[in-house]
Parts: C-alpha cells; sequence; structure tokens
C-alpha cells in the first residue's frame, strides 16, 4: 500500500517530497500579513514525524541556523518518516530582535494557548493545532537570554529507560539537565501528551555561536538517527557519553556594580571558589561571588554591569563531577579548530 501524504495547514505533501509552507499567524498593523515558515520533508517509507523548531523566544537566532544547515544536509534525502522543520517560530519577536511577542508575553509560557485569548495565547494555540500535534517527537532549540550564554546543553525531564532519555544520550552534549517542566512551555504541553521532548540550549541570544550551532546541527542528525529517521553512519565516532546534572543554581552579584569574571564558562568549580568580582567604577567597593557548590559552570552572564541580585553564573552539580569534567574537554577537542571555539582551559 502506497504512503498516504503528509498534510499540515491544508497543504498536502506527496511521499518523496518536501514542501516549504508558510502559515498564516496574523497581520501587522499595516495589514500586512505574517507567516510561520515551515518545511515539510516526506520520506517515501514511514516513520517518526520529528519538529525541530528554533525561535520561540525571537532574539534565540543560533536555532534558526541550525534548522537551516539542517535541511540542507544530504543526510535528509533519504529520511524514514515526516521531519517538520520551523526556523522561526515566534516572527513577531524575531523582526523585532525581541525574547516576547509585541504584548510582552513569552510565547514558551502560553501552551496549548486559546483561539479566543491573549496575541501569546492564539499564537500558541495556532502553532500547537497546526503543527505541534502532527509530531511524534520534539526537538526545541534556545540559547541563553540576552547578554547570557549557555555551554551545549540538553534540557529534558528523564524518566529511566524512556524515550526521551535515549533521545537526550543520543544528541551528544556533555551536560544534560533533568529539567522540571514549566507550566505553559512547549516542553510541558507536549510532555503531557506523551510526546518526548529535547530543549538545546547553546549560545547566547542574538548572536550567531559556531561553537554552538555546528553541534546543535550534529545533534539533531544523532537523534533522527537514533530514532530509525536516518541510516547509521558508522564513519561517525559514537559521541562520549553524557553526563546528568542532579541539579543547579546561580551565583548572584553580592552588590551593584561592575563584573570581572575569573572564570569560563564550561570551568570546574569548587564550593566557596571565586567566580567573579563586583566593583563599582573606582574598585573602592568590591563583591566577590562565589560558587554555592562543586560544578561545572553552565551558563554566564556576558554583560559587565550588574545589579545587585541579578544572576550571574549557572552552576550544574554532578554525582560523577570527574566524569563530567572529561566529558566537557572531550567537547572542546571536538570543537577547538573553530573560530569562536570554546575556551576551558
Amino acid at each position: 500500500m502506497a504512503r498516504a501524504p503528509f498534510e499540515l495547514a491544508g497543504v498536502r505533501v506527496a511521499p518523496g517530497a518536501r514542501a516549504q509552507i508558510d502559515v498564516p499567524v496574523a497581520k501587522l498593523y499595516t495589514h500586512a500579513p505574517l507567516h510561520i515558515p515551515v518545511e515539510v520533508i516526506h520520506g517515501r517509507q514511514s516513520g517518526p514525524v520529528l519538529l525541530v523548531c528554533g525561535a520561540i523566544h525571537g532574539d534565540e537566532i543560533n536555532g534558526v541556523e541550525i534548522v537551516r544547515r539542517l535541511l540542507r544536509s544530504s543526510a535528509v534525502r533519504g529520511l524514514r518518516g515526516t521531519l517538520i522543520a520551523v526556523p522561526i517560530v515566534n516572527v513577531f519577536g524575531f523582526v523585532q530582535h525581541s525574547r516576547y511577542l509585541p504584548d510582552r508575553r513569552d510565547l514558551n509560557r502560553c501552551f496549548p494557548g486559546s483561539e479566543a485569548g491573549s496575541l501569546g495565547s492564539r499564537v500558541a494555540a495556532l502553532f500547537r493545532e497546526q503543527i505541534v500535534d502532527l509530531a511524534t517527537h520534539i526537538i526545541d532549540l534556545h540559547t541563553g537570554a540576552i547578554h547570557r550564554t549557555n555551554l551545549p546543553q540538553i534540557r529534558a525531564q528523564l524518566a529511566p529507560g524512556g524515550e526521551t532519555e535515549a533521545m537526550a544520550m543520543a544528541f551528544g552534549v556533555p551536560v544534560i539537565l533533568n529539567a522540571e517542566l514549566r507550566e505553559g512551555s512547549l516542553r510541558h504541553y507536549a510532555q503531557g501528551n506523551g510526546v518526548p521532548v529535547l530543549t538545546y540550549e547553546a549560545g547566547e541570544a542574538l548572536r550567531f555561536d559556531e561553537w554552538a550551532i555546528a553541534p546543535g546541527v550534529r545533534g539533531v542528525r544523532r537523534v533522527m538517527r537514533s530514532i530509525g529517521m536516518l541510516s547509521s553512519d558508522r564513519r561517525r565516532a559514537t559521541p562520549p557519553a553524557a553526563e546528568v546534572a542532579n541539579g543547579s543554581s546561580w551565583a548572584r552579584a553580592p552588590i551593584d556594580g561592575i563584573l570581572r569574571p575569573k572564570v569560563r564558562l564550561g570551568a570546574r568549580v569548587g564550593k566557596g571558589e571565586l567566580l567573579g568580582v563586583v566593583a563599582d567604577p573606582f574598585g573602592n567597593v568590591e563583591g566577590e561571588v562565589l560558587a554555592n557548590a562543586d560544578g561545572i559552570v553552565i551558563g554566564m552572564s556576558n554583560l559587565p554591569l550588574a545589579n545587585e541580585g541579578e544572576a550571574l553564573f549557572h552552576v550544574a552539580r554532578f554525582d560523577a563531577i570527574e566524569e563530567a569534567e572529561s566529558a566537557i574537554e572531550t567537547f572542546q577537542s571536538d570543537y577547538e579548530s573553530l573560530p569562536e571555539g570554546l575556551n576551558l582551559k
């Protein structure tokens, strides 16, 4: 029996074909229409339906480039199942270089949404109904917030032996956070409906970080192989095992002032270790930022200007910290030739 076409937003994509689809989302004040761009690749053979999406936060643009490279990859030409690629979900925020929608709502706190709600709720409902509910697996691409950068990491709710855990391990980044679900997020909605979801966090908002983009593309392809969408590639080495963090916390600014970091992203730190110094412009008053636990710096502020209480260094805790440090060093060596590679030494 011939495989049925795949239908999205009223467009039918034949087996073995691919199509770009503009999903109408709203109109601007000028009456100009706005669309969520989608590309569907519908394989000739049956298999999972994977949604890969970026820029739910409109300023988190590394995911846009990850999706572009994935779609241009020769690996996806003979895939089994269906790939739904959405480079930009929050088109409003993307145009305005903003994390948020015009009503200042965070789209990733609006799911499942409502057709009769706020703009954020309406966009979430449309994205859910037209796209998300078609998927059997999801990879959601993110970065750190504005002026913050993240070590490449996976965030997921892990159940031992479950499909989400298997996808997270297959992705091939050094750190996995067993993260609680946040109500209103895409991950909360999909996971609640039995759909395994990974959130990939890497790099900084409004930047193209090659050391975040390249492993993101490779990680998505690894997951596609692990769930049977792509043939295995024996030429590629198996990625080193990722380490699962047992928790994380932020070290915050003790005073208002200007931050001078003393550690880099990916550094191993001990409880009480000096992470940075915040001082007034004259250097007369200084406050030390200290690690509140043994762990690895997986996120940090890139903006030297800090207000008291502001989150500056995100430290993840591990039961096997030596293994976590080793995984990060191996990851660095894989990408050390990149011009913007991590400096973890």
